[in-house]
Parts: C-alpha cells; sequence; structure tokens
C-alpha cells in the first residue's frame, strides 16, 4: 500500500507526514472504544463490521496473511464511512485515512460484478456533474406531480431492485426556477465589509436544494461579507474519494482548486458537511503531487463550514422570532470528521423564539453516508430506521440538517411512514429569521 499523509497536529514530529498503510494501523490497540460508536456493529453485533474488526482485515491482507477478496470487499463496503469511530478513538487512529485507501485498493485490484460496476459506473457518472442532474430536472418535477416517490416507498416499490428503489425513493421536491436560477458572481456586504469570502456551490445542494445556497449568500451579506461565487465550478470529488475512487477525486480537486485561487479572500465556505470533510483534506489528498501539494494546503486552510464561520462573527443583523421547535440532527461528517458541533448549535439558539431540541442517540449516523444508502440500500434503511425513529420521539416542527443526503434519508424514511419530515439547513432557519420570510 502507498504511504499516506497524516497531517493532524501533534506534539511529536514522527506521527505527521507521510507515514505507511502499515504504521497507520499500528496506531489500533484493539481497546474497543470504537465499537459503541460504529452504526454497523450496532446493527449486526459483528466484530469484522467495526472499525477494529476492519482494521484487523486491513492488516491480514496488507501482510499477505489474508486474501482481499469478496468476504473481505463485503465488510469494507459495509462501512459508511461516517468517522465516529475517530473522535471515540483514544489513540488516535487515523481510520479515515485506512478505509480510503483500502477502497481504492479495492477498486484498482478486486473486479466487481457486471450489476454492481454499471450501477456504481451510473451513479459516479451522474451526481458529481451538476449540469447532467439538472438535465434530469423536468423528468424528477413530472414524477414527483405523479406521486411517483411516495408510490415507490409503498409496496409497489418492492417490485424494483432496492438500488432502484432506493434511488427513487430519494427524489426531492423540485422547483424548476430555483433550480435553475444562477447564484450571482458577487454579492455585496450589507454595511461596513467585514470579510470577502468564496462560496463552494456543490452538486446536489446547487441542483436539488438551490434555496440553501441562496440563503447562505443572504445571511452572509447581511452579516457584512462580500461573497464571490466563482464560476465553472464542478465537483469537489468527496462522494468519489469516499468511494474509493481517488484518482477521480484528485482530478475534480485539481479543478476545483484552479477555479478558486483566481481569487484572494479570506475564507472559502461550504454548506454541505461531506464536502466540506474532503475540501478540508486537499492537502492530504495532493499531498504526493509537487505540482499541486502547495496549491491543495494553500485552499485547505482556509475551508470553513458555513456554520463554523459565522460563529466566529459577532451577530450584525437582527433576527425576528420563529416561533418552533427544531431538532437539530449532527451530520457525520460535520460532527465526527471535522468536529463541527456546538457552533451550529450556537448560531440557532441566536434565533428567538425557536426551541432546540436534542435527538436521542443523535451521534448515530443517519445511513445516508454519501452514496452509502444507494449501495448499501439495506443496512442504510436499518441505520435510517433508527435515526427517524429517535427524531420522531422528541416530536419537532422540523429538523435542522447541514448536509443535503441526510435530508433526503431522513424524508424518503418518513415518506415511507406516510407523512412528511419538514427539514432545513441552518442557514436557511437564519435567513428566514433575518430576512423575516416564511419557510419553504
Amino acid at each position: 500500500m502507498p504511504d499516506v499523509t497524516d497531517t493532524r497536529q501533534t506534539d511529536s514530529p514522527a506521527q505527521s507526514g507521510p507515514r505507511s498503510f502499515d504504521s497507520l494501523i499500528s496506531d489500533c490497540v484493539h481497546c474497543g472504544f470504537c465499537l459503541p460508536a460504529c452504526p454497523t456493529y450496532q446493527s449486526w453485533g459483528e466484530e469484522m463490521d467495526s472499525p477494529r474488526g476492519r482494521i484487523d482485515l486491513m492488516k491480514g491482507f496488507s501482510e499477505q496473511l489474508i486474501p482481499l477478496d469478496e468476504v473481505v470487499r463485503g465488510h469494507i463496503d459495509a462501512c459508511l464511512g461516517c468517522m465516529a469511530c475517530v473522535p471515540a478513538c483514544p489513540s488516535g487512529v487515523r481510520y479515515d485515512l485506512l478505509i480510503e485507501a483500502t477502497r481504492a485498493r479495492i477498486e484498482d485490484t478486486l473486479p466487481r460484478s457486471a450489476a454492481d460496476a454499471g450501477f456504481r459506473n451510473f451513479v459516479f457518472a451522474l451526481f458529481p456533474y451538476p449540469k447532467r442532474l439538472r438535465a434530469m430536472l423536468p423528468a424528477l418535477w413530472l414524477a414527483a406531480k405523479m406521486g411517483l416517490p411516495r408510490l415507490v416507498a409503498g409496496p409497489l416499490g418492492n417490485l424494483l431492485p432496492s438500488q432502484l428503489r432506493q434511488l427513487a425513493t430519494m427524489a426531492p421536491p423540485i422547483n424548476l426556477r430555483d433550480s435553475f436560477a444562477a447564484l450571482p458572481a458577487r454579492t455585496p456586504a450589507q454595511g461596513q465589509r467585514r470579510a470577502r469570502v468564496a462560496l463552494v456551490a456543490g452538486c446536489v445542494q446547487r441542483v436539488y436544494f438551490p434555496n440553501v445556497n441562496a440563503a447562505t449568500v443572504r445571511v452572509l451579506s447581511a452579516e457584512g461579507c462580500e461573497v464571490l461565487v466563482p464560476g465553472g465550478q464542478g465537483c469537489c470529488g468527496a462522494l468519489s474519494v469516499h468511494s474509493g475512487r481517488l484518482e477521480e477525486g484528485k482530478a475534480f480537486a485539481r479543478a476545483l482548486i484552479a477555479r478558486f485561487e483566481k481569487h484572494e479572500v479570506d475564507a472559502i465556505l461550504i454548506n454541505a458537511a461531506g464536502c466540506g470533510s474532503t475540501l478540508k483534506e486537499y492537502g492530504e489528498l495532493l499531498a504526493g503531487d509537487p505540482a499541486w501539494q502547495a496549491r491543495a494546503q494553500a485552499f485547505a486552510v482556509k475551508v470553513r463550514d458555513i456554520n463554523e464561520y459565522l460563529a466566529t462573527l459577532e451577530p450584525r443583523a437582527p433576527r425576528k422570532p420563529l416561533e418552533m421547535r427544531v431538532a437539530y440532527h449532527d451530520a457525520c461528517h460535520l460532527a465526527h470528521a471535522q468536529r463541527v458541533r456546538l457552533q451550529p448549535r450556537e448560531l440557532l439558539r441566536t434565533i428567538p423564539g425557536l426551541e432546540l431540541l436534542e435527538i436521542p442517540d443523535g451521534e448515530q449516523c443517519c445511513g445516508s453516508a454519501g452514496t452509502y444508502n444507494l449501495f448499501q440500500p439495506e443496512s442504510a434503511h436499518e441505520i435510517g430506521t433508527r435515526k427517524v425513529d429517535n427524531v420522531e420521539s422528541v416530536a419537532p416542527d422540523l429538523v435542522a440538517s447541514a448536509n443535503p443526503g441526510c435530508t433526503l434519508q431522513m424524508q424518503a424514511i418518513a415518506r415511507e411512514r406516510g407523512h412528511a419530515l419538514r427539514a432545513a439547513h441552518p442557514i436557511e432557519l437564519l435567513d428566514a429569521a433575518i430576512n423575516g420570510t416564511a419557510l419553504a
């Protein structure tokens, strides 16, 4: 296995910089603190479906003690990559680097069945490309008007292959006008300018949740930030990197860096948790590329989640009351991968009248995990059902979620139960409070 760059801040120089795959594995002392944090271990109680067990598998095939075969791949595929094990680990094991490197090796060396490979290629030929996603909008809009997502969520959906059923049930409500609207290239700050920032528009976020980006721009402007949205942005590479398609992810990363480094800004902001975790790791992702390493590090050091960034600014724009009970959902790649937990809650508490609710067992994943709910629909549904049970137990008026995949996953399971789960990004709640507008 190739060396992997570990850029975490430590007191020991020997623990930072390029490290071998075997060296990263050796950090695991098999204490088991990761077990209760792992959603798949919670589901099945199977050691090989825990982080500790998967590390044992990695060690086994790395040392050629066991073959890298379909059985091993099944356990690796079953991992959500939610990173709940990373903050739970007292030894600081970089499971994120290990699982990404392992998946890359699997994709490079172990062929998949024609059906599995075909579906994966379809997903990666579609989701990272906003233009292709937009091309599907009229058909999805018509399907929603005909009630197809509701029908597929019921008994009719059992006639479809599980992956196609999952894809159909995940379809969000479509507003054609908003989804085809372009964000302004530059939005001036209201009042005295406090900062100049650039926004990563995302792929799914840009097309299926356009109001999140629009709300982000409005709130930043109201809080005294000039906002740039560099043109020609593509995918950040998060879906590819998390699925072991590292070269594809690196190509997306280089293209995005090239778009943004033309602009002198104080921060680069993202409002989708899964994308944010990858953007912050560009320095690690491109560490072996002499032409891009420094550029990637310069980009990554400026990346902030929108909640994380706004929490550093003293609120300037007055908030109007929002009388509602809001359950805040910790997106895994925000809470675990980026360690951003308090900031979204602090921002929501600045809204008068809003009652913030904590979800029981809130650290557990919702089952979305990027493309996981498409490739592992049965496991994702089991995990998602636990999450929705816990959300509904606090009887919220609305769920605040900082990741589009989480929102789609929870709403799809709620539809199966015959009711709607109202959800919004925290930035949409702030926007409604600042501008006195109703939530969609």
